[in-house]
């Protein structure tokens, strides 16, 4: 398989997503996001808030922790099972032909399967901040909490299940700090990337 795949991850607020989804359409590729937590859903038996939540984030902020948490006597965890099935949807779309994969470790799954152009979307706090409140609103949680949290929770994740470092740049071809250059221009650069 070398089906030519575009790979996004990104932190908490740098908009992603949303290159990502601007990538597809300009590309005229699928994007797969939260098409593919649903795909995800119905083959694990796991509700779409499980998968949204346990797919890409550890219940705790460190690896450490998610290591020993919520297993059975055997040392499987639900989180375990969803990564098994998660893994499997990745590569099988992968299979299909060239696409947008966002999240989900996918930069790390199909490294060795197919032809990544692998991206990392990253942006200062204050920049974040201000667009998870415009997109998400308010909530309890001050705004540079909710990121650091959510970082720390993907960065985690990332480490346990790849071995690897989240958002290091040494495993991307590009990092683009979308504060800076804007979403447009990352979605620019990364089609003629493609």
């Amino acid at each position: 398989m070398k089906n030519r795949i575009v790979t996004i991850s990104r932190e908490f607020g740098s908009g992603g997503r949303t290159v990502g989804k601007h990538v597809a359409q300009q590309l005229n590729i699928p994007c797969y996001d939260q098409e593919l937590i649903e795909k995800i859903a119905d083959q694990s038996g796991f509700t779409r808030e499980f998968v949204q939540e346990k797919g890409e984030y550890t219940s705790y902020g460190g690896w450490f922790a998610n290591a020993f948490s919520d297993r059975s006597p055997r040392g499987v965890s639900a989180q375990d099972y969803l990564w098994t099935i998660q893994r499997q949807v990745i590569l099988d779309l992968a299979q299909q032909g060239p696409c947008v994969i966002v999240g989900r470790c996918a930069d790390y799954i199909l490294s060795d399967v197919a032809d990544c152009l692998k991206v990392f979307i990253h942006a200062d706090m204050e920049k974040r901040a201000d667009r998870i409140v415009r997109l998400y609103g308010e909530t309890d949680e001050q705004p540079l909490k909710r990121l650091k949290d959510k970082d720390k929770r993907r960065a985690a994740y990332y480490k346990f299940y790849t071995d690897a470092e989240w958002g290091d740049v040494h495993h991307c071809h590009m990092a683009l700090d979308s504060g800076v250059l804007g979403i447009d221009l990352c979605v620019d650069l990364i089609v003629r990337a493609f």
